[in-house]
């Protein structure tokens, strides 16, 4: 009995372990990389990972065999649902700026082995993409000299049949990946100017497309003797858009690079943002340009662009489009080599991987050894393997990581405030004199606030204070209430305490949304799976079809809601996703709309930093007003828009 119990102990520390999350240190700014991107650089490695080769083959793969012209409107949907994932890790970022990306995060806020099995599926994710990318930069290339390339490997060097290898080893890509590594082990900053010319290339070309493309524009390609403008109708759109949506995959480069930003709390949200509204942009004008040019179902898959310009009798703007495209493929690539070297390091450095790999040269700043190591295992992928299948996987490994980012942020808004996040790194700082404390109806306190009203209360004479205007009343009023009503995070609001606290007043706060966000997952993920294959595959008769929507629905809707019904962390002066959704569902009416039941009206932090300055000076200033006119007997006069102002900041300061 007693060896049971001593084993069963044992397997109980396993898994705590197993689910231990990552506790940052005091200054998260502290690292042993180099802090040198600005904005502007991170903004154009964002733009780089995204504007690849799929702006000049997917545009015209999508527009004939999927959408037609409508891959104008499947590239803006797809924008949008990237922009809620890209949000997600700009949030991330600007609280956590350490490099590590999905891995770091997940480790942050849901615990070790998730974190190491997210890890791992990025670092295969950057292999594969990356060496895909080389393949397509190598096989665009001899395509230009008209294959001469291929014809001289397989005649001189070999040539095979095997399954899952490529048929003859493709040394161009493999040569270019290492090439590019050797570059990238230079230095941040030699990465980062390599990725601006390249960058400003590609964008010099997209801008003479779309001019020289406009001036060569026919509407009647749209017109309904063309077949239309949506010729696959409201299902192509939709499955043109599940294409596209890869299209912008690489804006994680940005969050992966925060720990190398100067000011990652600006940085980050602004240049994701910029990136992607940028690709976005070049992705849905090109698009346009390409279909207006020559009929959507006479479009060249392989290279739609330059076969657009050469039939309407421009052959020289092909070579100009070629241009584009290598350098556009050639950002691709450093981008995929930037972020996977950095993943490596941070998982070497928590212990994960082998510890060789979280070396920093000390004169690069950069991870040496995992840039060339791993650099050159893409290397040889790219050289003789077939990626054409494994490539299939890669939506799979993108929708896992983009998921666990989504509901890891749930979960950390949640999390009870053990530690506070400190506003100026965004990191985890456990100071004990500034821990908010409970009050006896479970209700968080803090501590400044105990004292300001203490002070409030206690004059020098011992006597209650006479209150001689409206502006020093409104002023306790709004702190005495401010005080009442908050609360710990992850535990029920106030006004459902009455109608759930005897369900789940017992949990430990933050428990019940953790629940909430797995079956949140879970049902939207089955939701999906009987919408898609429930009448087909699957061949459901009608009412069993109906119940399982009825009840993955109500499910959902019923996770919606307790996580709805708990109290998150007071906000931070970092960025925060006005509505966290990326993959499934979980923004709130409280973050669409900044109200929550029961409280007066609050900001959202999700506006960028220069407006929440503003703010809080303009609130200093007010307090100052107070605080020099509080043993005056003359009345305060404010204005109106400042009165209000004030009362609208009390609520989230005090």
């Amino acid at each position: 009995m007693a060896s049971c119990v001593s084993g069963c102990s044992s397997m109980m520390r396993f898994c705590q372990k197993l689910n231990r999350l990552k506790t940052l240190e005091d200054d998260v700014m502290a690292t042993s990389l180099k802090r040198c991107l600005s904005t502007v650089d991170l903004a154009l490695l964002g733009v780089g990972g995204m504007v690849g080769s799929g702006l000049y083959v997917l545009t015209g793969t999508v527009a004939k065999d999927t959408a037609g012209p409508a891959v104008v409107v499947s590239f803006i949907i797809a924008g949008v649902a990237s922009l809620m994932a890209a949000l997600c890790y700009a949030e991330f970022g600007a609280r956590v700026p350490k490099t590590g990306s999905a891995y770091m995060f997940t480790y942050v806020s849901v615990g070790e082995i998730w974190a190491f099995l997210i890890g791992w599926n990025v670092i295969l994710e950057y292999m594969i993409g990356g060496a895909a990318v080389a393949r397509a930069w190598s096989g665009y290339l001899d395509s230009i000299f008209n294959h001469r390339i291929q014809n001289f490997t397989e005649s001189h060097v070999m040539r095979w049949d095997v399954p899952f290898l490529t048929h003859y080893p493709d040394l161009l890509a493999a040569s270019i990946l290492l090439v590019a590594s050797f570059f990238i082990s230079f230095g941040v900053r030699v990465s980062s100017w390599l990725n601006h010319i390249f960058s400003a290339i590609s964008m010099v070309v997209i801008a003479f497309i779309l001019v020289f493309g406009f001036a060569l524009a026919d509407p009647v390609n749209w017109s309904a003797r063309e077949g239309g403008f949506a010729p696959f109708g409201f299902s192509g759109i939709m499955a043109g858009t599940a294409t596209c949506f890869y299209a912008f995959v690489g804006f994680d480069v940005i969050a992966a690079s925060s720990e190398e930003a100067s000011n990652p709390q600006k940085a980050v949200p602004t240049a994701t943002a910029i990136s992607l509204g940028l690709a976005a942009t070049a992705y849905v004008l090109v698009s346009t340009v390409l279909t207006l040019m020559v009929p959507w179902h006479t479009l060249d898959p392989n290279s739609a662009l330059s076969d657009a310009f050469f039939r309407r009798g421009y052959s020289w703007a092909g070579f100009i489009v070629a241009v584009g495209s290598i350098c556009a493929m050639n950002t691709v690539l450093l981008s995929n080599l930037f972020s996977l070297p950095r993943i490596v390091y941070a998982m070497a450095e928590d212990g994960l991987f082998f510890s060789v790999f979280s070396r920093v040269n000390p004169v690069t700043k950069v991870p040496v050894i995992a840039i060339l190591v791993f650099g050159s295992l893409m290397a040889f992928l790219a050289l003789i393997f077939d990626l054409e299948a494994l490539v299939q996987f890669l939506s799979i490994g993108t929708l896992l990581a983009y998921t666990f980012v989504a509901a890891s942020i749930i979960v950390l808004r949640f999390q009870s405030d053990k530690s506070t996040w400190s506003s100026g790194g965004g990191g985890i700082k456990t100071d004990a004199s500034s821990t908010p404390s409970l009050n006896q109806s479970g209700q968080q306190v803090d501590p400044s606030v105990a004292v300001n009203e203490t002070q409030t209360f206690a004059q020098d004479s011992g006597e209650p204070k006479e209150y001689e205007s409206f502006s020093d009343k409104l002023q306790l009023v709004e702190r005495q209430k401010a005080v009442k009503e908050r609360r710990a995070a992850g535990t029920l609001k106030a006004c459902w305490e009455p109608y759930l606290g005897r369900i789940l007043g017992d949990c430990e706060p933050g428990e019940v949304v953790a629940f909430s966000v797995l079956a949140l997952m879970v049902s939207a993920v089955s939701l999906c799976a009987v919408l898609v294959f429930g009448n087909n595959q699957l061949n459901l008769p009608m009412w069993s079809f109906t119940l399982l929507l009825v009840i993955f629905s109500l499910v959902f809707l019923l996770s919606l809601a307790l996580i709805w019904v708990h109290e998150q962390q007071p906000n931070h002066k970092t960025f925060q996703v006005f509505w966290c959704i990326s993959g499934m569902a979980s923004g709130t009416v409280r973050k669409v709309y900044g109200k929550s039941r029961g409280r007066k009206w609050q900001h959202d932090t999700w506006s960028f930093p220069a407006a929440a300055w503003w703010r809080q000076s303009r609130t200093s200033s007010l307090k100052d007003t107070l605080t020099t006119h509080t043993h005056q007997p003359s009345t305060i006069h404010l204005p109106a828009g400042d009165l209000i102002m004030l009362r609208k900041d009390k609520c989230k300061n005090m």
